[in-house]
């Protein structure tokens, strides 16, 4: 299983990298170099909640290299575990809210036009931090280090539901089928809802989706899908591993390789915004801050602005 370990190292650090450097990059043009919109609030939320998990991810990279070895502490074992989750439940659950954003301003142009702001956009990415803190918080209370028994000098972190298996394996079962219900059923209906009702007004008055926010919030949830939705269901495979033991490699391979397609989601979001804007190559010929500027648009001044694009993007060209 050296292979694995090698594996998921190498996909942890390249999730590092690129998650810091790309989110940051978000953080920094969202947060201080655009107007403040609804959208602009959306994606600097997403961001924060990827750039903080990917910043820790040096922790899970050394563990794996000590061969599990847990040296960092009781506290940091909280955190770093608690993290990831954090990450899982605000990004799915600030996915749901820009569906719903994106169903409401379809359905119902003009009450969102009088209503939909930035600062009440922002009051909601805050009630989703709160919620999503309140949802991992059993990692927190859970997660705990213990001296290995077979060797005193190898620390394990991990969750600590008590002495009895009895009570350790319904506290484990809980645990996966609530992190499956609240992580992933219930936000992804809400969001599958909201995209039907968008495609059948939108097929209803003959439009096409617009191709600056829409394809862009469109990948940025099919990439959660495909990140996430293998590690739920090999950690319900894990809840039978230890009854069946034909299970036992498909888990050993299984596990750490959903684990990984779960960080790299972490990395993917700012790339897409980039690689899913209208006319890539003429992107490539403008500044980042145009690239994202354009990703992050808001789609009810889509049409105005595209005029203003075009005479902004000569007279930058004539001062450079």
């Amino acid at each position: 299983m050296k292979r694995m370990s090698v594996v998921s190292m190498v996909i942890y650090s390249l999730a590092f990298v690129l998650g810091v450097s790309g989110n940051g990059l978000v953080i920094f043009i969202t947060g201080f170099r655009m107007k403040k919109t609804v959208n602009t609030v959306w994606f600097l939320n997403l961001a924060i909640a990827d750039f903080t998990f990917t910043l820790f991810l040096p922790l899970s990279i050394a563990h794996v290299a000590l061969e599990f070895h847990w040296p960092f502490g009781l506290v940091m074992c909280k955190i770093n575990s608690t993290l990831a989750f954090l990450n899982l439940y605000a990004s799915v659950y600030l996915l749901m809210v820009i569906s719903v954003d994106r169903c409401i301003s379809v359905r119902h142009p003009v009450w969102a036009q009088n209503h939909r702001t930035p600062h009440r956009a922002s009051v909601v990415a805050l009630g989703v931090w709160i919620l999503a803190l309140v949802l991992c918080s059993p990692n927190v209370y859970f997660r705990d280090t213990l001296n290995h028994p077979e060797d005193e000098t190898l620390t394990i972190c991990y969750n600590n539901f008590g002495n009895s298996t009895e009570v350790t394996n319904s506290w484990h079962r809980g645990l996966v089928i609530s992190r499956f219900i609240f992580g992933f059923v219930i936000p992804f209906s809400v969001i599958v809802a909201c995209y039907g009702a968008i495609v059948l007004r939108l097929r209803r008055n003959r439009l096409a989706p617009s191709s600056k926010p829409f394809k862009v919030i469109t990948a940025v949830i099919v990439a959660f899908f495909v990140c996430w939705f293998p590690l739920h269901v090999f950690s319900f495979l894990e809840l039978e591993g230890g009854e069946r033991e034909e299970l036992h490699l498909v888990l050993a391979i299984g596990l750490p390789l959903t684990s990984s397609l779960a960080f790299i989601n972490s990395c993917l979001n700012p790339i897409l915004y980039v690689f899913m804007g209208h006319d890539f190559k003429e992107k490539l010929r403008r500044s980042l801050f145009s690239v994202f500027e354009d990703a992050f648009a808001e789609e009810s001044s889509q049409c105005t602005a595209s005029t203003k694009t075009k005479s902004s993007m000569e007279l930058e060209s004539q001062d450079r």
